[in-house]
């Protein structure tokens, strides 16, 4: 009797998928053919990679490729493939969206591409020889070539005609994209809407919807200025040109959302002070989980020596005024916040492109009062709680403790300053030397704050406290 899957569930589960798996293939593909395809792919990354690539192989083609194609098994598949063996896997890949058989060659060894480039289609083969050329994070690395084109001195019925032969082998049909019959530049976009209500069906594709300039970009074009361009017109679609005008491929809103996240999700791993994972955290090993994070560790943790030496060139100074010493962590977590804050706001303005490298000085002078003033409410706090412990008994710094808490006042205003401008210059000074600002991560601009807190709280000290504590 065939296994049905439970109503009333997201997704199959990884014991009912082992049980279906030793059973027989036709009740698995029944099981499943219900289902979403991302529901599948995402129970198939907690199978065995061998018994996810028999599951996958028992499933209806066309839902299998669907499955193959999802972005939950981009860290999968280059194993599922190699388990399913080149010969059952090349059918699936030559059914795959264009961008996601480049996401998947880019992955395999580079010894090991041209031996698989062998099992496809000669078609399939030359489109990612075309995709595999651009870097991963431009236009180009997330285009796709699947896109609709008509000359654009065709008539509407003569492009509806031609949707309806080819449009089930497209990715997407968000646009169709008229050509000059004689250079092959892009001259217009039509929406599908605006094809399917034109009245008139003998109207020339150059003529409907609105007559405007096509958006394009360019195969280099970042894929984050991609995303904005997108996210600013509110398109669907996005035509990646030539030099010449001519149609390379699109990049599509889905497309552009999965690059950006899995950006996002690198940058803020990189902003906690370590190397991207590239992989879901529960599917890192424990080997790469160390190598990952050893080296940053180890980075902030010689850089954070500096700290100790600066400590020891005020050996004297805190040995004459041990109370001084009470201060240090409050004076130096407050620089290394307020530059976190800094670098936060800065590696974000970046990204969305409110700010550019050359804007570095405006928001110098932006950040520098900004810092200072910030520095001053601590400091003012600072001061009032040095006082009003002495005050009230809780604690006694001493007969000079108004110059003490003058001190630690003053030194938050200038360490607060600071930090918010060193933080704010560091993504800066990142981006011109041509990396990621994101690695201007929270620990390393607290550290470099750390050491340049200590130099400016104990110079402060000096100043004030000398000839009565020092």
């Amino acid at each position: 009797m065939p296994v049905s899957p439970p109503p009333h569930r997201a997704g199959p589960n990884v014991p009912e998928l082992l049980y279906l798996l030793h059973g027989d293939p036709g009740d698995l593909a029944e099981a499943l053919a219900g289902l979403r395809a991302a529901d599948i792919a995402d129970a198939l990354r907690a199978l065995p990679t061998d018994a996810a690539a028999r599951v996958l192989l028992s499933l209806p083609f066309d839902l299998a490729v669907t499955v193959f194609d999802e972005p939950e098994l981009t860290s999968h598949r280059v194993e599922m493939f190699q388990a399913m063996g080149e010969e059952k896997a090349a059918p699936l890949i030559d059914a795959m969206s264009a961008d996601q058989q480049a996401e998947l060659f880019r992955e395999l060894p580079q010894e090991e591409r041209a031996r698989f480039l062998k099992r496809l289609d000669a078609t399939t083969r030359h489109g990612l020889q075309l995709l595999l050329q651009y870097a991963p994070d431009t236009a180009g690395g997330i285009m796709t070539t699947e896109f609709v084109s008509v000359p654009a001195t065709w008539t509407v019925q003569q492009a509806l005609e031609h949707i309806g032969q080819v449009g089930r082998s497209k990715e997407t049909v968000y646009a169709i994209y008229c050509l000059s019959p004689q250079t092959q530049r892009l001259e217009h976009v039509v929406s599908l809407r605006d094809l399917i209500v034109t009245p008139d069906r003998s109207t020339l594709m150059r003529d409907v919807g609105s007559r405007r300039v096509p958006l394009t970009v360019t195969s280099d074009t970042d894929r984050e200025d991609v995303a904005r361009t997108i996210s600013k017109y509110n398109l669907l679609a996005l035509p990646v040109v030539d030099d010449e005008q001519r149609v390379l491929g699109i990049v599509t809103v889905d497309d552009v959302i999965d690059a950006i996240v899995r950006e996002q999700t690198e940058d803020v791993q990189k902003f906690g002070g370590m190397e991207a994972l590239g992989a879901p955290y529960t599917e890192i090993g424990f080997g790469a989980m160390i190598r990952k994070r050893a080296g940053w560790l180890m980075a902030l943790f010689v850089s954070e020596m500096l700290t100790a030496t600066a400590m020891q060139h005020f050996q004297g100074e805190i040995e004459k005024a041990a109370v001084l010493a009470m201060f240090i962590p409050l004076v130096m977590s407050s620089g290394g916040n307020s530059g976190s804050q800094a670098t936060s706001l800065i590696i974000r303005a970046l990204a969305l492109g409110e700010v550019k490298v050359k804007d570095w000085w405006k928001i110098a002078v932006r950040e520098l009062p900004t810092g200072l003033t910030l520095g001053a409410i601590l400091g003012v706090i600072g001061f009032v709680r040095i006082e009003l412990w002495e005050r009230l008994g809780l604690f006694s710094y001493g007969p000079h403790h108004l110059l003490l808490a003058t001190t630690v006042g003053l030194a938050l205003v200038g360490i607060v300053g600071f930090g918010s401008l060193a933080g704010s210059m560091l993504p800066f000074l990142l981006k011109r030397l041509g990396f990621d600002p994101a690695s201007a991560s929270a620990p390393f601009v607290a550290t470099l704050v750390d050491v340049t807190g200590l130099i400016i709280y104990f110079s402060v000290a000096f100043l004030l406290l000398r000839g009565t504590l020092l």
